[in-house]
């Protein structure tokens, strides 16, 4: 059966990204490794399941390129410092954060849904509803324009 879209998405492999994107944002975050050691280390795992490897590789690394920005963004919608966010919300909140700045291919439902459903798997036990509510804030002031657009049926 094939999974991929019409524009060649396949949606499943880039689920399976972004949860290892997650563990890796997670693992860099904790160890403060260099992230392309953290990108190799998880690559290699990603190589036997299937993934969309250069999606993952695009989220860890634009994480790290981007992260006292994304920081700063989301700072307006977190009520304590980012710092002091629990470690996995932290990082599916930066991933998610990347993911509504710049990667504008994605539509917000998507990012907000997905961040929502790897909390829920690997976070905390009510961690999915702090990260609704900041990323629905986050994307009517940083993609105003899709969210107040009609949905298309």
């Amino acid at each position: 059966m094939n999974r991929r879209r019409s524009d060649g998405i396949d949606p499943v492999a880039r689920s399976r990204a972004r949860r290892r994107a997650l563990q890796a944002v997670y693992a860099w975050q904790m160890s403060g490794s260099n992230v392309r050691d953290v990108i190799a280390q998880f690559a290699h795992e990603q190589a036997h399941e299937v993934a969309d490897l250069e999606y993952f590789e695009d989220l860890v690394r634009g994480v790290d390129k981007h992260c006292e920005e994304l920081d700063t963004a989301l700072a307006p919608f977190l009520d304590r410092d980012v710092e002091q966010v629990d470690p996995i919300e932290r990082a599916v909140l930066r991933i998610a954060a990347y993911e509504l700045r710049e990667r504008r291919d994605v539509p917000y439902r998507v990012v907000i849904n997905e961040a929502i459903e790897t909390v829920k798997r690997f976070g905390a036990e009510h961690g999915h509803t702090y990260v609704n509510g900041v990323l629905d804030h986050a994307a009517a002031a940083w993609r105003a324009t899709e969210v107040q657009a009609p949905r298309q049926r």
